[in-house]
């Protein structure tokens, strides 16, 4: 393994097995938790194509194989969600999902909590970048990540 990989958030979390798992579990939560009714209704009833397309852009956003940039092109993250009114309340229900599925991993031994909390952190900001009403409308890219918000490569 090269060392960037080695480095690479998505190689320290365990690679696309865990990464799949997290993203199921996080789902899974959005399909059952009626705390987050309105993000779910945001979404298709079948969950299997946004399952697929966010592992394949959580596995480029932190480190691992651009899947979806080699299968859909930039992502435009911001761009693609501007359809839907999403402001604090609906980033904390996405959240929640991902916390309980994050929590989900640690408790089974398959993730480290130091791990848990840098993808979390990764996690909070990119949400925090989706929001689109109230204070946070002005928008910008989190942590510089001008690729993953706007499609810039290279």
């Amino acid at each position: 393994m090269k060392s960037s990989q080695q480095q690479s958030l998505y190689y320290r979390l365990g690679g696309e097995p865990v990464l799949r798992e997290f993203v199921d579990h996080l789902y899974d939560f959005m399909d059952s938790l009626p705390e987050v009714k309105t993000i779910r209704a945001m979404h298709a009833e079948d969950l299997s194509h946004t399952r697929e397309a966010v592992f394949m852009f959580l596995s480029g956003m932190l480190g691992g194989p651009p899947l979806y940039v080699q299968q859909y092109g930039p992502p435009r993250l911001r761009r693609q969600h501007l359809r839907f009114p999403i402001g604090d309340s609906e980033r904390d229900q996405w959240l929640l999902c991902a916390q309980k599925s994050v929590d989900r991993l640690v408790d089974s031994g398959k993730l480290s909590q130091e791990n848990a909390d840098a993808l979390m952190d990764e996690l909070s900001a990119m949400a925090s970048h989706l929001r689109n009403q109230g204070d946070a409308a002005a928008g910008g890219c989190w942590h510089g990540a001008a690729r993953h918000c706007h499609g810039v490569t290279g």
